[in-house]
């Protein structure tokens, strides 16, 4: 295993002026994306930080809140706290006392936080959310503050890759633990992640059941990435039924692990009521899941078009989350099934995007 090598993140500046502008922050994203690592550069000398998964905190936190933050007080980076959601209203306590003091508690979540009933109502006001996901490409490559080329006049040239280079990353995928880390096995730290996410997280966190079927669910959810989801097929296939299937769609789009794309109409009221398309968070799970081990299985086999629009697609996600932006993104489809793969809506304009595998692309594509 070579040492760790910390790459610099597009979120870093970001996650700084909301440090220094309301009294706490909470950063979310999905287990192992990095943001231990990035408030330790960050805030390490400053900050205590305070794992809220080990049960004997846990049990402290509960028990007694009010103890709990008297022994870590401000400033203070409590990880986890999806685990003692509870902690929270006294964590609003703190802050009230002096609510115009900036940095009081920074808190990291591998659930997002905002669908958390605890969160909206102690933190509204008092804490910025910022989303930090596995790296994106442009970290990845020394860049992790280009633009986006339809936001400047002139385009940069992409970091000079072969296309096997590429898919090569694509298939180790894009967390900071193995992304740059060849000496590492990548399908071995795959198969611990999926297994310490349905064992740890979703036991604990979520009453899933059957863990053997929601991991059949998991993989058949893989197989349709970058599809129309038709969720009673999805269910159907699987053997459970739609409301099952539709809860754990949403525990894994909660947990950071997938996201899904709504079509876009002009009539935003029929956004919500059209069949979405469904992404993984990152292209190294996914083809995990699917079973892909090669370069060449992976990008010149069935799924290796999906493979790669779901890679482009998380790739923007990733950069407007990174920037501490809220992207509205969409894909759009007609009834005689003329589609654009992705609508990035720019508030001034909506940037279509047609994403294609090819060394030599051409606009009959």
């Amino acid at each position: 295993m070579q040492e760790f090598i910390y790459l610099p993140r597009s979120i870093e500046s970001h996650t700084k002026k909301a440090v220094g502008e309301f009294p706490a922050l909470a950063l979310v994203g999905p287990r192992q994306s990095g943001k231990t690592t990035l408030l330790k550069r960050l805030f390490g000398g400053d900050y205590r930080l305070i794992s809220l998964e080990p049960p004997d905190v846990r049990g402290a936190a509960v028990n007694d809140p009010r103890g709990f933050l008297s022994l870590y007080p401000a400033p203070v980076i409590f990880d986890e706290i999806q685990y003692v959601p509870s902690l929270l209203p006294y964590i609003k306590e703190k802050i009230d006392e002096r609510r115009n003091q900036a940095g009081q508690f920074i808190l990291t979540g591998s659930q997002n936080l905002l669908l958390m009933q605890q969160v909206t109502e102690s933190l509204a006001g008092r804490a910025a959310i910022l989303k930090l996901l596995p790296l994106s490409n442009w970290e990845l490559t020394g860049t992790p503050t280009r633009a986006l080329p339809w936001e400047k006049e002139s385009f940069d040239s992409l970091p000079d890759r072969s296309p096997k280079e590429l898919w090569e990353q694509i298939l180790r995928g894009f967390y900071p633990e193995i992304a740059n880390d060849l000496t590492r096995d990548v399908r071995l730290w795959q198969a611990s992640y999926v297994q310490t996410y349905l064992e740890r997280d979703l036991r604990n966190l979520r009453n899933i059941g059957d863990l053997t079927l929601f991991q059949v669910f998991l993989r058949a959810l893989a197989a349709r990435s970058a599809q129309i989801l038709n969720l009673s097929q999805l269910a159907r296939d699987v053997g459970v039924s739609v409301n099952t299937a539709r809860d754990w769609l949403s525990i894994l789009e909660a947990s950071f692990q997938v996201f899904i794309l709504r079509p876009y109409f002009a009539n935003i009221g029929k956004r919500l009521v059209k069949s979405p398309k469904v992404y993984f968070m990152d292209t190294g799970l996914l083809c995990y899941l699917v079973g892909l081990r090669d370069v060449e299985h992976a990008m010149s086999g069935p799924m290796g078009g999906a493979i790669f629009e779901n890679f482009i697609v998380a790739e923007v996600l990733k950069i407007f989350h990174h920037r501490g932006e809220e992207p509205n993104l969409y894909y759009w489809r007609t009834a005689d099934g003329a589609e654009v793969d992705l609508v990035v809506d720019a508030g001034h304009a909506l940037i279509p995007i047609e994403i294609k595998q090819s060394e030599t692309p051409h606009p009959k594509m």
